[in-house]
């Protein structure tokens, strides 16, 4: 599963036409011999903490407009949707630096920057990590992938006066959100009117429904650490966390894709089109202010 692509990759379009960045740090399905090694797991039970191929559901960006930044690296490795330092002393040996963030609700649930974790409680590791090596994914994976994330919202604001991050990911296909009966195909999350327009967030619903799917927004899944840090509607900076449903599109106990596969990709480039589409009626940053 060993890759030689580099830890993520930017697939840019010819000229970016529309103020959009898509971002998937969680599809990374290269792990490093050395994970390997060190995990109780097998290659296929580590797997289960992947977005599986959202970077492919998603890949149409470039050829609408918009780059996609995507990662190689697994989330069972290095989780860039967290503070650069959520870390848990329980699994380093030697101390962790004095600006970690020991005790969030994401470290005490073992999906810190360095996951304990995959899906259902599967213990990752053997024993303990040296804190050095940490330290090492941290200055080697985490920042530069968060550099380059600023960097293309940077840019895109610059050319723009507006930008919009969608940041990518997929949810399990047993989901219930709010109690209701239906189980969505999508959540987009806005930190709950925080990280983008409500007006934003309202038309990314409405697109989604008029293809046929069920979608909530928020419940459960409002937006992790990269939806939070980079949206900043005031300034014409928006965030939105997009959630598909692994249940359209890949059998969940293998993760092998479904037949139905490039239905799903057609559909969320029509999506993507459509939001691009709304986002070019505004002409200036402040017209999609937060509500």
């Amino acid at each position: 599963m060993e890759c030689n692509g580099g830890i993520f990759e930017v697939r840019e379009p010819d000229e970016q036409r529309i103020p959009f960045v898509f971002n998937s740090p969680h599809s990374g399905r290269c792990y490093p011999a050395s994970l390997l090694q060190n995990s109780r797991l097998d290659e296929h039970a580590i797997r289960r903490s992947e977005d599986p191929y959202v970077d492919e559901l998603f890949g149409a960006a470039p050829a609408i407009g918009a780059p996609l930044l995507l990662a190689h690296f697994p989330r069972a490795f290095v989780d860039v949707n967290r503070e650069p330092y959520e870390l848990d002393p329980r699994m380093f040996d030697g101390p962790l630096p004095p600006y970690a963030n020991s005790h969030s609700i994401r470290v005490a649930g073992g999906l810190g920057t360095i996951p304990r974790i995959v899906a259902e409680n599967m213990e990752i590791y053997f024993g303990r990590l040296p804190v050095e090596e940490a330290i090492m994914r941290i200055e080697e994976i985490y920042k530069p992938y968060h550099a380059r994330l600023r960097k293309l919202i940077a840019q895109t604001h610059t050319r723009f006066g507006l930008g919009v991050l969608v940041d990518c990911h997929s949810m399990p296909g047993n989901l219930n959100a709010s109690g209701g009966r239906n189980r969505p195909d999508f959540i987009i999350g806005d930190r709950y009117g925080t990280s983008a327009s409500a007006e934003l967030s309202r038309a990314a619903m409405s697109f989604l429904e008029d293809l046929g799917f069920h979608v909530a927004r928020n419940k459960p899944y409002a937006g992790g650490f990269i939806t939070e840090h980079y949206g900043r509607p005031s300034r014409g900076l928006h965030a939105l966390q997009i959630e598909v449903s692994r249940a359209l599109y890949v059998n969940e106990a293998t993760l092998e894709k479904r037949s139905d596969f490039s239905a799903l990709v057609s559909a969320i480039s029509s999506f993507m089109r459509q939001m691009a589409a709304f986002v070019e009626g505004f002409g200036e940053a402040t017209a999609l202010a937060a509500e």
